[in-house]
Parts: C-alpha cells; sequence; structure tokens
C-alpha cells in the first residue's frame, strides 16, 4: 500500500526514523557511560546533545509520518495512531529530559529514568511500525485500497 510522503516511490518516514531512534539510543549509551565511569562531565553533555538531535529528528520524522497516516483506511489508522502517540509521549518525555538536564544542578536519576522509560516505550512504537509495514503493508508498493 503505497503512501503519499514519499520519494520515487520510497516512503519519507522510515527515512529520517533511525535518525531520531540513532540519537535518542546513542544518548541513552551516554547515560550508561556516564553511570559506569561515575564521570558525568563528557558523558552528560553527549547524552544532552544527542537526544536534541533525536528530538529534531523525530519531529522531522512526524510530518510524513502524519501525512501518510492521514491516507491509511481505518482498520490500519487504529495501530499508525498508537504508534504516533506513543512516538509522541516519547518525544515529550525527551523534551522534560533535555529541560532537566539544561537546568543542571539536578541529579541525573530522574533524566536517566526517563531516558529508559522512552527506550523501552521506542522499542514498542517499533514493533508497532514493523506490523504496520510486514503485516499491513503500509508503504509496500500496492495502491491504497479505497476508503
Amino acid at each position: 500500500m503505497k503512501t503519499p510522503a514519499s520519494i520515487g516511490g520510497h516512503p519519507i518516514h522510515p527515512m529520517l526514523v533511525p535518525i531520531a531512534i540513532g540519537c535518542f539510543l546513542f544518548s541513552f549509551a551516554a547515560d550508561i557511560l556516564c553511570l559506569v565511569t561515575g564521570n558525568t562531565d563528557p558523558w552528560n553533555l553527549l547524552a544532552y546533545y544527542t537526544m536534541i538531535g533525536g528530538i529534531i529528528g523525530a519531529l522531522c520524522a512526524a510530518a510524513p509520518g502524519l501525512v501518510d497516516l492521514l491516507s491509511l483506511p481505518q482498520p490500519i489508522r487504529k495501530t499508525a495512531l498508537t504508534h504516533m502517540a506513543i512516538n509522541l509521549t516519547v518525544v515529550v518525555l525527551y523534551i522534560v529530559n533535555a529541560c532537566l538536564r539544561y537546568n543542571g544542578g539536578h541529579s541525573l536519576t530522574l533524566p536517566m529514568f526517563l531516558s529508559l522509560i522512552a527506550i523501552l516505550l521506542l522499542l514498542v512504537s517499533g514493533w508497532l511500525g514493523g506490523k504496520m509495514v510486514y503485516e499491513l503493508g503500509v508503504g509496500v508498493g500496492a495502491p491504497l485500497p479505497p476508503r
């Protein structure tokens, strides 16, 4: 089922998603290194900047994702709305996380916990995205069924 937000027949949303996920995972890895080494200076700063990159990447991926969502027939749209809601929750968690880190002076316990929750939510969201592609055929190249 083709989606409207595409370039040369290839959907844009899945092209942009790895940028956000990669930045979010790298940020989480920096948090883990911060815990393991006990050294907050370089790792907390790296986590902060990579989560900013992830937020920007996620917002860039959201625009074509929304265009695609609006074109989906109802049975698939429910899964897509859940996928979108989880992703928006992840972005909000990372915005709060970045604000906590920017303001500084706080313990890193809450920001690191927010990162863990966000990564777990990304796993669920990724599973739903895979379900839409591999089970429901979203973005696979056949024309959309009539609405």
